[in-house]
């Protein structure tokens, strides 16, 4: 393969991604629906592209890192999408969190033009992914990671093969996903509680990342609440997704999650109250009766 890779999508995920390729020796194509952020990126030595399709001209492999199967359909079959442009034998890393079922009709559309797919959703959040630490819950034919598998490498620590099956990936990141919003609304209850009570947050803090009732999301998300910040590295919108598609996935085989539905409507009732765009630490800020350490960004 080429030292050519393009990048779509340089979101708080997708630019570390793109940094990690680059640091690696490729010459990194990247497109962004934002005006000038795919400009900026080449300031650093990438190479910005106005659209998906003249990416897919100069690349073999490409990486998608936005936020929905929605987008991935628009920059894949949308005006000015990739799919059309892309080489046969070229292949297509699909980083977004999607109902496993889409994930793996995706494959055969892609296949019938010769493209390879690997079903790759992404965890890990934004610091280890500039630092080329991710985790990647992948799955694919031997022929997409023959491919791409030293791309893989330069971006994560950790590269599960789960499978040849498309969907595969996109199950565990799922399942994945149930616990990563959980764990936040209970580390927000708790916290919240905390506040109630009259309990000084930052020694709460301090004794809970060091007991068992520690989990690494109170250990990262409660660190924005103590600092009053809300700035969305990860918004309370992508888990009234997230979770909406956990429970998507659950009630196709009639599963119960009591746990996923009552974190989900949490998140909803955040979203609702003006906070859908914050981080999704906010949704502590769906507790009446607290008074949350001050600070910048929607604190």
């Amino acid at each position: 393969m080429q030292k050519n890779v393009g990048v779509i999508g340089l979101g708080a995920m997708g630019a570390g991604m793109a940094g990690s390729l680059r640091r690696a020796g490729w010459q990194v194509h990247a497109v962004d629906a934002r005006p000038g952020v795919a400009q900026a990126f080449a300031a650093q030595g990438g190479v910005a592209c106005a659209s998906a399709a003249e990416l897919a001209q100069h690349c073999d492999a490409i990486i998608s890192v936005v936020v929905n199967a929605a987008q991935t359909e628009s920059v894949l079959f949308g005006e000015g999408g990739c799919a059309a442009a892309m080489k046969r034998g070229s292949v297509f890393v699909m980083c977004s969190t999607v109902d496993p079922a889409w994930s793996a009709a995706l494959e055969p559309r892609l296949a019938a033009r010769g493209i390879l797919y690997l079903d790759a959703p992404i965890s890990g959040g934004a610091a280890k992914a500039a630092a080329g630490q991710i985790t990647m819950m992948t799955a694919g034919k031997a022929e997409a990671y023959e491919k791409c598998g030293p791309l893989l490498d330069a971006m994560a620590a950790k590269v599960y093969r789960l499978g040849e099956q498309a969907g595969a990936g996109s199950k565990v990141k799922i399942i994945n996903q149930l616990l990563a919003g959980v764990h936040i609304a209970a580390a927000a209850e708790a916290m919240a509680l905390g506040l109630r009570e009259g309990v000084d947050p930052a020694a709460l803090y301090e004794v809970i990342t060091n007991s068992a009732g520690n989990s690494w999301m109170f250990e990262n998300r409660m660190a924005h609440v103590l600092a009053g910040d809300y700035t969305p590295l990860s918004a309370v919108d992508i888990f009234v997704k997230d979770l909406g598609l956990v429970l998507d996935l659950a009630r196709a085989s009639k599963f119960p999650l009591p746990l996923s539905s009552t974190a989900h409507q949490m998140f909803m009732q955040a979203s609702t109250a003006g906070f859908a765009k914050e981080d999704d630490s906010a949704v502590i800020k769906i507790f009446p009766g607290i008074e949350l350490p001050s600070g910048k960004a929607g604190a």
